[in-house]
């Protein structure tokens, strides 16, 4: 009986070992945060913070911090800004306690990281300084995304609608102590780095010399996965950080010897293994592509045996189809129409007719538009003539909520036929500036501000995600189209441009655009960058702003010509009576219910985008961070509140 009992308790003991030994790997690495930060109501986990992996209740680890003049540009300010030790900042960043520090360099800031609750973190305490801050302002501008507004919101007992000027919040700064097998690995500490503009996991790698196995497997991430700006991303260290690390190190020269802490492959058995290793794939490879090369014989024969023109999906009025084309009858298809067919439906005519009742009036939307049904769903069916090919070769690998989304095609009799999802609500500009929508209701303050947000999401993912990246050129409220919800998306990419080199310039003889949307520097001298749509992008700010089409007639008959919204924007916001003048210009379908803080701060950002220098112009990525910080507000915004509607213009830092 005795030695049962010792069997069933070796038993359970080895079943407790076993569990524990999962949950530390469950906990072993930490979940990247994946732009959730931005929602401040949405508590996902990751954005409460880094989970105790029960390797250490404390640790020293450090925060990355990007100097910013005038009120956190020294040891002893940022200091006092994370609760840290200012002596140990400056000894670990060589730099005196009060010695200023340009503009956006990285700060090294030492913290002690423990386990609170659930989660690591290092506290410290801020003081809210000005009228309209916010736990989302607090989070993402003053202590630059190292907290989220949701860890602040849920260690904090104040509603976050009923912030006053004075009240101490607690910080809840992200950091994490390695797990045991980051720590059987060698490492020592984790450092919270905050991923910033053109930033990639091989490139942090690079900067802070460590694997990029080990950074991805610290965040749970996979070598596809997307990272995204004002991010924060551990990086685990084997050694405590130096100043050097916040450096890119240059790459280095050519035909320069290898670095000595490169792994060099050892002579005897270890190399005699790399080489099988290497036959072993190589086998593999060749294997693979004759099994490639046989499907692809034996499916072009097939193919061979039907006449193209069998299910008169493509005829011989696609001749001239530009770059998607190139066929001739009985000839096969073109690469570029092979890769079209990879990722589009390519639609009957017949099919098109059957949808849109063939092509009848009461299926018009606007001029060629036509809504149909193909499968029992709603599409917009566009008839184009010329050469539309650079239209689908954008918008069939695009993939993105605020960008129209390009379902197939269809050519016939030297139309083009293009089937798009539809948007129920069509576009923005009617909904600003026709009667019909005006007289049956109106945009509220919170929907114009959701539709600023969305257009420049869909715009920062062209100019800075997507792969190639582009610049549309031709963005106007009549190009923003609305779906069932009134969110937007970016269509029309006809005479959209490819970013060519780093620097996004390019020069072109062939002006086309818009009048009132097409900048300064376009119209004058051809000359093409982002900073393009940045300028029509305010454009189109200060119509949801003002209801005003983007240029009026003047009344003036001696200055002749149209007056160009752009232009009116700057008198109102300069000079004297600021809120009056202000009050007029905002939309009087609103019939003032709107934040006016948070009026005047969308239009002070859309008087910047259509600055007439160019490098006066935010990019369109700080754009879209302060209508992120714009739109959160408004959301918290209650119509109801005395404060909200008589607030004082709030200038920012």
């Amino acid at each position: 009986m005795e030695i049962s009992f010792s069997s069933s308790s070796l038993s359970f003991f080895f079943f407790i070992s076993f569990f524990l030994s999962l949950f530390h790997i469950l906990h072993s690495q930490q979940t990247y945060v994946n732009n959730q930060q931005l929602d401040c109501y949405n508590n996902a986990s990751q954005t409460l913070g880094y989970v105790c992996n029960n390797s250490s209740p404390s640790c020293n680890s450090y925060l990355i911090f990007r100097s910013q003049p005038p009120y956190y540009d020294s040891a002893v300010l940022i200091a006092y800004l994370f609760g840290a030790d200012s002596k140990t900042i400056a000894e670990t960043n060589k730099i005196s306690d009060v010695e200023k520090i340009p503009k956006d360099t990285p700060v090294i800031v030492p913290v002690n990281c423990s386990c609170s609750g659930n989660f690591y973190q290092h506290n410290a305490t801020y003081t809210l300084k000005t009228h309209g801050e916010t736990y989302f302002l607090v989070a993402n501008d003053t202590y630059q995304g190292m907290t989220t507004c949701q860890a602040i919101m849920n260690q904090n007992p104040y509603e976050s609608r009923k912030l006053s000027v004075g009240l101490d919040i607690l910080v809840p700064l992200r950091c994490a102590c390695p797990s045991r097998s980051q720590i059987n690995d060698g490492v020592r500490y984790l450092l919270t780095y905050l991923i910033t503009w053109h930033d990639d996991i091989p490139k942090i790698s690079q900067r802070f010399q460590v694997d990029e196995r080990s950074v991805l497997d610290a965040n749970e991430l996979s070598e596809s996965a997307t990272i995204f700006p004002f991010t924060p991303l551990l990086i685990p260290l084997k050694t405590e950080p130096t100043t050097l690390l916040t450096v890119i190190p240059p790459p280095p020269p050519v035909g320069s010897p290898q670095p000595s802490n490169t792994p060099v492959v050892e002579t005897g058995s270890k190399k005699k293994w790399v080489f099988v290793g290497i036959g072993v794939g190589v086998g593999f490879c060749i294997l693979a592509l004759c099994g490639v090369l046989i499907w692809f014989l034996l499916h072009r024969r097939k193919q061979e045996g039907k006449p193209i023109r069998e299910d008169n999906r493509f005829e011989e009025s696609a001749v001239g189809f530009g770059e998607l084309s190139g066929m001739r009858s009985g000839s096969v298809f073109s690469q570029g129409i092979r890769e079209v067919i990879e990722s589009l439906t390519v639609y009957k005519f017949e099919e098109l007719q059957r949808a849109t009742d063939f092509f009848s009036e009461d299926c018009i939307i606007k001029g060629s538009v036509y809504r149909g049904v193909i499968n029992g769903d709603n599409a917009a069916i566009k008839r184009m003539k010329g050469n539309v090919s650079n239209e689908i070769n954008i918008l069939k690998q695009i993939r993105h909520s605020n960008v129209i989304r390009l379902s197939g095609f269809c050519l016939h009799e030297g139309n083009t036929y293009l089937v798009y999802e539809f948007a129920e609500k069509g576009s923005l500009s009617d909904w600003l500036h026709e009667k019909k929508y005006q007289s049956s209701s109106t945009l509220t303050w919170k929907q114009r501000v959701q539709i600023a947000h969305d257009i420049a999401d869909g715009l920062n993912y062209l100019h800075n995600y997507a792969n190639p990246q582009y610049i549309h050129k031709d963005l106007k409220s009549s190009n923003i189209l609305l779906d069932g919800n009134f969110r937007a998306k970016v269509a029309n990419f006809g005479l959209a441009r490819l970013v060519e080199n780093q620097e996004g310039l390019q020069m072109t003889r062939h002006v086309v655009g818009t009048q009132g949307y097409m900048a300064p520097e376009y119209l004058e001298h051809g000359l093409v960058t982002p900073k393009v749509d940045v300028f029509a992008f305010g454009v189109v700010m200060l119509e949801l702003l003002s209801g005003r089409e983007a240029t009026t007639a003047t009344v003036d008959e001696e200055k002749g010509g149209d007056l160009l919204l752009s232009m009116s924007i700057r008198p109102v916001l300069e000079g004297e009576n600021v809120r009056g003048k202000l009050r007029t210009f905002i939309d009087p379908c609103l019939q003032r219910e709107y934040p006016f803080d948070l009026a005047f701060t969308m239009a002070k950002l859309a008087m910047n985008c259509v600055a007439h220098d160019l490098s006066s112009r935010p990019t369109i990525a700080e754009v879209f961070m302060s209508l992120s910080k714009i739109l959160s507000s408004s959301l918290d915004w209650d119509p109801s509140s005395d404060i909200a509607n008589s607030g004082s213009i709030v200038l920012g830092r």
